[in-house]
């Protein structure tokens, strides 16, 4: 059985409005009340007002955002669902 070693991740959040993650490996969705990125730490959801991704690199692992940021919150999911069909015709 394979080991996937993890790419480390951080977050650095300035005055509840500049937010910097690292170790970033997709983003799911972003808009001006939330953004959903992916880390091999899990599921990171950003909720906020007036949210905006100032930078996305997903080769260097970074995500810069600007806006309100009201609340950080985890789940353990590493990666996107893969929906209904891709999972039945695998």
């Amino acid at each position: 059985m394979e080991t996937k070693i993890k790419k480390d991740h951080s977050l650095s959040l300035e005055n509840r409005s500049g937010l910097k993650l690292t170790g970033v490996t997709d983003v799911d969705s972003f808009d001006e009340e939330k953004v959903t990125a992916y880390t091999d730490y899990g599921c990171l959801t950003v909720n906020g007002s007036k949210l905006h991704v100032q930078e996305l690199n997903l080769d260097a692992g970074l995500l810069q955002i600007t806006g309100e940021v009201v609340a950080l919150v985890y789940s353990s999911k590493t990666e996107k669902s893969k929906g209904l069909f891709k999972g039945l015709f695998k």
